[in-house]
């Protein structure tokens, strides 16, 4: 039997909770802001108990787990940790699965301190524009990949028992630096978020927002798709990772510029140019990923 207290028990904690549960024996705490929310996690199978954020619980919550998992909006990670601190042995360890690192780790280091060893900061690449503990799957990590950051303090022996959860949920799990992680993900996961809120909020304001919807089809469709993912997560993730993203911002507004350039020259040579190699760039990408 394994202890695991989750923070957040929504599509990411959920979906770990579920493969968790129906690959082993396990014990699942959830704790969270929403007695309602914890209250359908249970109903749901997705966890055995839940507990609220007041320190005598989130004590006995913790005794003997082996594993807390922070799944939660990144902004809530400070609280969480602090939370947690003075109820954590030394042989639980604490992961998270936010999409942004530096910060979390910057935070952890600093409220965790002689405890920092034990934290493995995580990030599963796996989601759906849905959110809550309804859209939790048991399989939603099945093939996907999973980065884990730890540093040179972290704890070896946390390391290999968070790799060992990820690996029993059917994730592929690798590891790099915090760095390396958020200007990787700025350029193929933030900026995409951004543009298709930027594109939905852009259309909703116009005066003829219902006709233009109206004419929408799936072009739209497959490039807005995540802009119906969850507000207050995407929120964090950009603060979070702002000097990534306003780079990578930058970047695409030259490339934007570009464009507009071509469009203004009438230049049709030039903008086939840029959209076969956009084309084949992404046909080979999409090859290597099936």
């Amino acid at each position: 039997m394994k202890k695991i207290v989750i923070f957040g028990v929504g599509l990411i904690g959920g979906s770990f909770a579920l493969a968790l549960k129906q690959a082993s024996a396990t014990l699942i705490t959830g704790i969270g802001r929403s007695k309602e929310s914890l209250q359908e996690a249970v109903n749901l199978g997705v966890i055995d108990v839940f507990s609220d954020t007041q320190e005598s619980n989130i004590h006995a919550a913790l005794k003997d787990a082996d594993l807390v998992m922070i799944a939660a909006p990144v902004a809530q990670t400070s609280n969480i940790l602090q939370s947690i601190k003075p109820h954590l042995g030394s042989n639980t360890f604490i992961t998270d699965a936010g999409s942004t690192k530096g910060e979390v780790l910057t935070c952890a280091k600093e409220i965790l301190a002689e405890k920092f060893n034990q934290f493995v900061g995580g990030h599963p690449i796996a989601g759906a524009e849905k959110s809550g503990v309804a859209a939790a799957i048991a399989d939603l990590y099945v093939g996907k990949n999973v980065v884990l950051t730890p540093t040179l303090e972290t704890n070896k022996d946390a390391v290999a028992v968070v790799t060992k959860f990820w690996r029993t949920c059917g994730a592929n799990v690798s590891e790099m630096s915090a760095e390396a992680h958020d200007s990787i993900f700025a350029a193929v996961s933030h900026l995409p978020h951004l543009l298709a809120f930027a594109l939905v909020d852009d259309i909703a304001s116009r005066p003829n927002a219902a006709q233009l919807f109206s004419f929408a089809a799936s072009g739209f469709r497959d490039f807005t798709r995540i802009a119906g993912s969850h507000p207050e997560m995407w929120r964090d993730i950009s603060l979070a990772n702002k000097t990534a993203l306003l780079s990578e911002l930058e970047t695409y507004q030259n490339e934007l510029s570009q464009l507009k350039q071509l469009l203004t020259k009438e230049d049709g040579a030039g903008l086939q140019a840029l959209f076969d190699r956009a084309s084949t760039a992404r046909n080979a990408w999409a090859k290597n990923k099936q």
